[in-house]
């Protein structure tokens, strides 16, 4: 996406009432929320890259953030089950039920092992590998990305 479309991309969100813009084309996806500053997630094939706007001049005048780049993180050992994604990330079919699975529990490949809900849809999510979970990664009604580690299966 050129650099012109994502300014008036920019431009449109922090003049309207969206909060929060996602375009996916062939060369990427961006991803655009407006808070106090105007964010900007632009997700190429190869890596991410993360950019920030400036507020809008009708907001308070903030600092200027630098850009930032994520750093790698070093993968648990195992295979890990990654987010399909974005959503809420729950561990059970129903508050207060029990979690579909836990630290130590066999699963085989095609079980459902949490929920993502996205845009009021929940989403079951099968392990796509059998074994014994190792590691939960995420927590009970917390926000995941696509992409983003939820299990370690062994």
């Amino acid at each position: 996406m050129d650099l012109r479309k994502l300014k008036t991309l920019i431009d449109l969100v922090s003049e309207s009432n969206v909060s929060e813009l996602e375009i996916t084309e062939a060369e990427g996806k961006v991803r655009i929320v407006k808070g106090g500053v105007a964010q900007v997630q632009a997700y190429a094939a190869p890596a991410m890259a993360y950019a920030q706007a400036p507020a809008p001049a009708a907001a308070p005048a903030a600092a200027p953030a630098a850009a930032a780049v994520a750093e790698p993180v070093a993968a648990p050992a195992g295979h890990t089950v990654k987010s399909p994604m974005v959503g809420t990330f729950y561990r059970s079919s129903a508050p207060g039920a029990k979690a579909f699975v836990e630290v130590g529990s066999v699963v085989k490949e095609g079980d459902t092992i949490c929920i993502i809900e996205a845009m009021k849809i929940l989403n079951e999510i099968e392990a796509d590998k059998a074994g014994t979970i190792t590691k939960i990664l995420c927590e009970n009604g917390q926000a995941v990305e696509f992409g983003q580690p939820m299990f370690v299966i062994e």
